[in-house]
């Protein structure tokens, strides 16, 4: 029988000593934290701060003349809704519309770029960037000359007389859509080719040795795998133009005006700061409902899991 003397330490039960892993994970964990924090405390002060004064700021009444003052106004959202529900719908619908073009246009660029480009793909991803070197305006400035009436374009096709003299695409959702395309086109292709890019070409030839043919190597194998630059892309490119104003200022009319328009013209020329605020509230919760919808149907949990 063993004798335990007196004056033995008692046991101390789960005290151990740290060891060497554990100590390394509390580092490591610091270490993540503090390259965190730079960016965390950017989005606090320059996202959500913003956003909640913007909140606030809706919910005064007022004039820009006597000054505004918080009320709770929480009517002001139905006057929104009411008031600006087709501006609302459009902004939508051209969003949805650019962000499938782009992905229509933009999965083959990119595809051709990852699988086929060789030697030359930083000089065509040099290419798909370019646009960028030039002012979003000048950019968005030039299609308005080149889809003029009388324009480089239409010109030349109505003194052959395949199109009517009367015939315009300027002012019409056609032009604004174009445009937006086009300066949104690289946010789309840019992620595609990302995920794209990190695809293990010996997984395709699996596919290719249990006597898949390329269609079905694609669908089953290329596509599902490039689906987290699909869902980046598509984020990328749906959030900026539901917001876009200046293609509809300048490529559009009236009757093609974008929720960023009413924004731009509350804002900034009538100075009616709760409604403007309200309604980019009312915008930017609509796009997040979207793209939460849009994440459960995609399955953004497999995706990252």
């Amino acid at each position: 029988m063993a004798v335990v003397s007196p004056t033995a330490p008692a046991p101390l039960g789960d005290a151990t000593p740290p060891t060497r892993h554990t100590v390394r994970s509390k580092r490591t964990k610091w270490v993540v934290l503090g390259l965190l924090a730079p960016a965390l405390l950017w989005l606090l002060l320059f996202w959500l701060w913003p956003t909640i004064q913007m909140f606030f700021v809706s919910l005064q009444t007022g004039s820009f003349e006597e000054g505004y003052t918080f009320t709770g106004n929480f009517a002001i959202y139905g006057q929104v809704i009411s008031e600006y529900s087709t501006q609302l719908i459009r902004s939508v619908t051209y969003a949805f519309i650019v962000t499938v073009g782009c992905l229509l246009i933009g999965y083959p660029l990119a595809y051709a770029i990852a699988f086929k480009g060789g030697r030359w793909k930083n000089a065509l991803l040099f290419m798909v960037i370019l646009p960028f070197f030039v002012s979003y305006v000048i950019r968005t400035l030039s299609w308005k000359f080149i889809l003029a009436d009388n324009g480089i374009l239409l010109g030349p096709l109505k003194e052959l007389g395949i199109i009517p003299e009367k015939f315009r695409v300027l002012a019409t959702p056609i032009a604004v859509i174009a445009g937006l395309m086009y300066n949104f086109l690289p946010f789309m292709v840019l992620p595609l080719y990302v995920a794209l890019e990190k695809i293990d070409h010996s997984l395709l030839e699996a596919a290719g040795d249990l006597y898949s043919n390329k269609r079905t190597g694609f669908a089953k194998v290329t596509f599902p795998l490039s689906l987290p630059g699909v869902f980046a892309g598509s984020l990328l490119t749906f959030i900026p133009v539901a917001g876009d104003f200046v293609n509809a200022q300048l490529l559009g009319s009236v009757n093609t005006t974008m929720l960023g328009n009413v924004i731009q013209r509350q804002m900034l020329v009538n100075n009616d700061y709760p409604t403007g605020s309200a309604i980019s509230f009312l915008l930017m919760a609509a796009i997040l409902v979207g793209v939460l919808i849009y994440a459960k149907v995609l399955g953004t949990e497999e995706l990252t899991g």
